[in-house]
């Protein structure tokens, strides 16, 4: 424990990717609440983003970012599509923002909120939602069978 504490030096740069801030979908989730570890309000907020998603949003704007391969201590379910860690850095070595729309985490937070649903593979989803639909029926007509 005491080796965590002595590895994060405050004296590292900000370019240093142990200052970057983290962002997990967990974040941005608009179904889970405040205490599963939604931080931004659910109008802000998405359902179900992905860590690819996040990456493409942050990627377009230019600023630097990194994937680890992570999962969020809350999260319940242990699947592929919860898994995923995405870093940002958001200041310049001197502590100046890189873009002055993002000051704060918050602020990124908020960008990737609005950004996601004008993502392509978004605007096609009311189609991939509707094959799971049938899946539960059909899986309620198996069990009729069984009586």
């Amino acid at each position: 424990m005491a080796a965590m504490i002595t590895s994060w030096n405050s004296e590292k740069k900000h370019s240093e990717v142990e200052r970057w801030i983290c962002i997990y979908p967990a974040y941005l989730n608009s179904k889970k609440t405040l205490a599963q570890g939604r931080r931004l309000p659910k109008s802000s907020c998405v359902e179900n983003p992905t860590h690819q998603e996040i990456r493409d949003v942050l990627v377009a704007t230019g600023l630097p970012v990194g994937v680890e391969n992570k999962l969020y201590p809350r999260e319940q379910s242990k699947e592929m599509l919860f898994r995923g860690r995405i870093r940002v850095q958001i200041k310049n070595d001197d502590g100046t923002p890189l873009k002055t729309e993002f000051q704060s985490r918050e602020s990124v937070m908020k960008y990737i909120g609005e950004s996601i649903p004008k993502l392509k593979t978004r605007q096609n989803r009311p189609a991939d939602q509707q094959p799971q639909a049938q899946q539960v029926t059909s899986k309620s007509k198996g069990k009729k069978g069984r009586r």
